[in-house]
């Protein structure tokens, strides 16, 4: 039986909650999360597209913004404006106890930006600048325009999480957007902090599903990719910031950032609850994890070095899937096309579940 502090103390790994809920604020349920070990939280349009429309939570906000005449994409943000601040405030002592390590709040940008660039640095700047709050990161989507606005925004000192990435080609230019940012920096370097989002989960779901068309159901190789793929990607963060270069940021009081377990929930029934969190433990890295997941692993998890174990066989793994067909270069292009249009599906739904809450205001 595992804790949530024994995966950071013993793991190396501090665990973050993906999710966020007004009514958990407002309860005191975030701060016993919190209290039991939860070091982070993240959320994204859907989080808060399912937070706004299953509670009545956000309707006295949502009559006082209708009264006040702000319009309907505007009392959105204002309803998620007010939860990343009080969520904060819950994770504050996490923040100063860790020396700005953890203690994060993750908000993201529209997802209607997600392939414009100077937009996206634009409505990151001007999140960040509303929220005003230290331990807040903004979230910028790992396409080929959100590269360069990670640039731009770190250099400018704003902490970003970076999400969907799903390909370790796409991994190394997010960790160099980061580096090149941090070179570009004139303020504190030591005040930047910045995690990357690499995407798990949905990626034994695609794989399998391409597997299930040209191989038979019995294959070694059917929940494998995802977590191979992972462990390669931490390969590639302990080469980045292993380096020379980094060395001389370093010693301007730069931080690494962090590879960040994203999508660990785990999809298929056949495989262990725990699957996308026992695989992947390993030091200065981040899971964040449904609360499903955190109970399967407070249940039966298991703590153990596993991120930079077997990674020959991770290697293999690659080479015998490419072997066969499968591209993971298109795999990751798909998955990043259906993610940003997920997201903005549960944009456009939450704002219309609210225009017919404020139309019955009127």
């Amino acid at each position: 039986m595992a804790t949530l502090s024994e995966l950071h103390e013993l793991g190396g790994q501090s665990p973050w909650l993906d999710n966020l809920r007004r009514d958990w604020i407002k309860s005191g349920e975030l701060a016993r999360w919190v209290h039991d070990g939860i070091r982070g939280v993240t959320s994204n349009p859907t989080i808060f597209q399912r937070a706004m429309t299953s509670s009545d939570a956000y309707h006295e906000q949502l009559r006082t913004l209708v009264a006040d005449g702000v319009d309907l994409e505007d009392s959105y943000w204002r309803l998620v404006i007010s939860d990343i601040v009080d969520a904060a405030s819950v994770l504050a002592p996490v923040y100063e106890n860790s020396n700005g390590e953890d203690g994060y709040v993750s908000v993201e940008v529209s997802p209607e930006l997600a392939n414009d660039t100077q937009a996206t640095i634009d409505a990151a700047r001007k999140l960040h600048a509303q929220i005003n709050q230290p331990n807040v990161m903004i979230k910028v989507p790992a396409t080929a325009e959100g590269i360069p606005a990670i640039e731009t925004l770190t250099a400018e000192g704003i902490n970003v999480n970076i999400t969907l990435i799903f390909s370790l080609a796409r991994y190394g230019e997010v960790m160099a957007a980061y580096l090149n940012g941090l070179e570009a920096a004139t303020g504190d370097l030591s005040k930047i902090r910045s995690v990357a989002s690499f995407f798990v989960s949905r990626v034994d779901t695609e794989v399998d599903a391409r597997l299930a068309q040209i191989a038979p159901p019995d294959t070694e190789l059917y929940g494998q990719a995802a977590v191979a793929q992972a462990k390669l990607a931490y390969g590639l963060f302990q080469q980045a910031f292993d380096t020379s270069r980094w060395q001389a940021l370093a010693a301007l009081g730069a931080n690494k950032q962090r590879p960040l377990w994203a999508s660990t929930s785990t999809k298929n029934p056949a495989y262990a609850d725990t699957l996308y969190v026992d695989a992947l433990i390993g030091p200065e890295s981040v899971n964040t994890l449904p609360e499903s997941t955190i109970a399967a692993f407070l249940d039966h998890g298991t703590i153990a070095r596993t991120i930079d174990t077997d990674l020959a066989a991770a290697e293999n793994t690659f080479e015998k899937l490419e072997a066969l067909g499968i591209s993971f270069a298109d795999v990751a292009n798909k998955l990043e096309i259906d993610g940003v249009d997920s997201f903005k599906k549960s944009f456009s739904d939450v704002l219309d579940t609210l225009q017919g809450v404020r139309q019955s205001f009127l």
